[in-house]
């Protein structure tokens, strides 16, 4: 048994400690005025408003983006696109999933247009440009790849796909799975990852998705648009299912670098604007639109700018499709300002005198064939399918050449 000693009772002076308590509050309020009034002072010359509180953090969404980018590119745009992911404030971009499709790993894709005419071959996933954008803006964001191959029916799980080609599903589900609250899932490709994991887990889907952004189709059910043709059966997966989800057409019938009012085209005359960007931004384009394969792909960043690349990029035309969704999702607006310049800011920042571009997402009825060509029809009644509405396609141009270049010169890494 341990000994224990006995210490006297010490008697403590209850009014003396109450004076000496109030006296150091006292001093201690002071100092904290005094370092209030210079914090005050500081908050002010940054440009955030004084008396102890700073402007309110924008909410951040969560996303997954399922995009069918490729390393060298097959698309150029997916690489300029992902950075907005990467560097809007309000994106939460929680995972990327690579949407390969077996056959445009060996051979390119013919296009109409062609400024899309690749013939310098093969390809693989787009591992590189995510870990780029990673290291650029000190992130860990994970990619995996989905399946290459088409799914056999609208209900296939593709459990029989090599190991390899089941991370990307993998990744989507435990993501979801992990997140707290609802997650937007983007989708720029076949959208099959999406299907085949809704195929597997419905249920978690339906809890865990907030919406799908469906970047597919066509206005008119005569068009054969790209992404559809990818893989029919995961667009008639996606139109078929229960779950919200919003589209945004790529084409008309007209085909994919056609004009409606429904269609998410436009186009940049030039990419002069990229001479005004951040330095290692402008790097991380050049080595996607210059199809670079060194295997320094990290320190290419590193460098002085290489505007020897980047000369011949500033004078070519560049087709856009993704800006309406990523403009719905991190809740910015398209804006005309009072002295006629044109801005995508957040809704919250829009000011009385700004006029609103439309920009928005309708209910709908859809009717989707097998062959996964659909028909849409605008209703009044509730319906988990939206449609995307820009009104006066050509004035929506006319803005997003002012206001994308203009985003993208704010954009700041690491």
């Amino acid at each position: 048994m341990a000994a224990h000693s006995v210490r006297t009772p010490h008697v403590v002076d209850r009014s003396s400690t109450r004076r000496q308590l109030a006296r150091r509050r006292l001093l201690q309020g002071s100092a904290l005025a005094g370092a209030g009034l210079a914090l005050g002072g500081l908050r002010e010359a940054l440009g955030q408003p004084a008396g102890g509180r700073s402007r309110p953090s924008p909410r951040r969404v969560p996303v997954i983006d399922v995009t069918d980018l490729y390393h060298p590119h097959q698309d150029v745009g997916d690489n300029f696109d992902l950075v907005a992911a990467y560097a809007l404030p309000q994106m939460d971009l929680r995972a990327v999933i690579l949407d390969v499709t077996e056959g445009y790993r060996h051979a390119a894709p013919q296009h109409q247009d062609p400024a899309f005419r690749d013939p310098t071959g093969p390809r693989d996933p787009g591992y590189i440009p995510v870990t780029q954008l990673n290291y650029l803006f000190g992130r860990d964001v994970p990619c995996a790849a989905a399946p290459f191959g088409r799914m056999q029916s609208p209900a296939d799980k593709m459990l029989d796909a090599p190991a390899f080609q089941q991370f990307g599903v993998e990744l989507l589900l435990r993501t979801l799975r992990q997140s707290s609250e609802p997650v937007e899932v983007l989708s720029f490709g076949s959208a099959r990852p999406i299907a085949v994991a809704f195929n597997r887990q419905p249920d978690l889907l339906r809890q865990k998705v907030r919406r799908i952004h469906l970047c597919a189709g066509a206005s008119s059910p005569e068009c054969l648009e790209w992404n559809v043709m990818l893989d029919p059966h995961a667009m008639v997966c996606m139109l078929s299912c229960d779950l919200p989800v919003a589209i945004y057409p790529c084409a008309t019938q007209d085909g994919p670098f056609a004009y409606g009012p429904h269609n998410c085209f436009w186009k940049l005359p030039d990419l002069k604007f990229i001479e005004k960007m951040h330095p290692r931004l402008k790097n991380y384009l050049a080595y996607a639109f210059g199809r670079s394969t060194r295997s320094d792909f990290l320190r290419f960043l590193d460098e002085p700018p290489h505007e020897e690349i980047l000369k011949d990029v500033y004078g070519r035309g560049h087709n856009v499709w993704e800006t309406s969704v990523w403009a719905q999702v991190s809740g910015r607006r398209i804006v005309r300002r009072a002295d006629g310049h044109c801005r995508l800011i957040p809704a919250g920042e829009v000011l009385p005198t700004d006029t609103v571009l439309p920009n928005e997402l309708k209910p709908c009825r859809i009717e989707v064939r097998p062959s996964g060509l659909f028909r849409f029809e605008l209703t009044d009644r509730p319906t988990n399918f939206l449609i995307y509405d820009r009104g006066d396609p050509r004035a929506n141009e006319r803005a997003l050449r002012e206001a994308l270049p203009a985003l993208y010169q704010g954009f700041k890494v690491r």
